[in-house]
């Protein structure tokens, strides 16, 4: 499972450091680090038990291993992934930097015109420039029904294969859903992975189809955790973060390099068969040649 490998893979770093601040908020959790990194990731709050107590686990957050806080990324309990998450993505912050595009993604993702694009999770930002864009475009929502044309999330399993792009919502982390959604989007050239819950490590999905990972790096840790204390979300905190694009080495890179050594051996064809009849044209006069 990717929650898997993730925590696997941040397991020696995070075993180094510990949490100095924890805030679970309405629309987002987030966790600072005493290397003063911070992460966020979305609050399930849909998914939550009634009451008003609903993380059970032992107190205080703050000051625990960041190991231990990781840990909840393969918990049962969708608070505690949250938690699991946004405890990566801070672990995460504290790497050195990779290269990447900054800006939507969008600005970074190559559309055509002839593309069925499926978007799980509604990124409504994204929309009105994806209908002008490609083919089609199609919204797969847990919450549908509030917009025509949105598909149940479900639905996404049935239709995912039928699209060449592919929008997830990194969410799909915290509802353990994203392993079969990208068993579903195996055939898509492009397979993105959005949100700031999305965590910035290229060497978790190797192997998936996932080509791009579109997430933040959090520049003012201490507004972010202010505003998730507020009940606030990405439209909130955006002043205090940079949208980040890491573009991983995939098949929809390769297949960018197929089409373009495609176009190149066609062009190369069209000007061997230029030569061929110049050459069979009369020196002189430029005239083809007559038996």
């Amino acid at each position: 499972m990717i929650a898997t490998r993730i925590r696997e893979a941040l397991q020696a770093e995070a075993a180094r450091g510990r949490s100095v601040d924890v805030r679970i908020g309405l629309g987002y959790t987030a966790v600072l680090t005493d290397s003063e990194c911070a992460g966020v990731a979305y609050t399930p709050r849909e998914d939550l038990e009634h009451g008003c107590s609903p993380f059970h686990e032992a107190r205080p957050l703050a000051g625990r291993r960041l190991s231990d806080l990781l840990a909840y990324l393969e918990s049962r309990e969708p608070i505690e992934r949250a938690i699991g998450l946004a405890t990566a993505n801070a672990v995460v912050a504290a790497l050195p930097p990779r290269s990447v595009t900054g800006g939507d993604i969008l600005r970074a993702l190559a559309l055509r015109p002839a593309d069925r694009v499926g978007m799980v999770g509604c990124f409504e930002p994204l929309i009105a420039h994806l209908q002008t864009q490609v083919a089609s475009l199609t919204i797969f929502e847990r919450s549908g029904g509030w917009m025509v044309g949105v598909q149940p999330a479900e639905r996404a399993l049935d239709l995912l294969p039928t699209c060449s792009v592919a929008l997830i919502t990194s969410t799909s982390l915290i509802t353990e859903s994203l392993d079969a959604l990208l068993e579903a989007a195996a055939g898509c050239r492009e397979v993105a992975l959005l949100g700031p819950s999305t965590p910035l490590l290229p060497e978790v999905f190797a192997d998936t189809p996932v080509t791009w990972l579109s997430g933040i790096r959090i520049e003012n840790p201490e507004k972010v955790l202010r505003v998730v204390s507020e009940g606030g979300g990405i439209r909130n905190f955006s002043p205090y973060v940079q949208k980040v694009n890491l573009r991983l080495p995939g098949r929809g890179e390769e297949a960018s390099t197929r089409s373009r050594d495609g176009l190149q051996d066609q062009a190369g064809r069209l000007v061997r068969d230029a030569v061929a009849r110049e050459a069979s044209r009369h020196p002189a006069t430029g005239e083809e040649d007559t038996p």
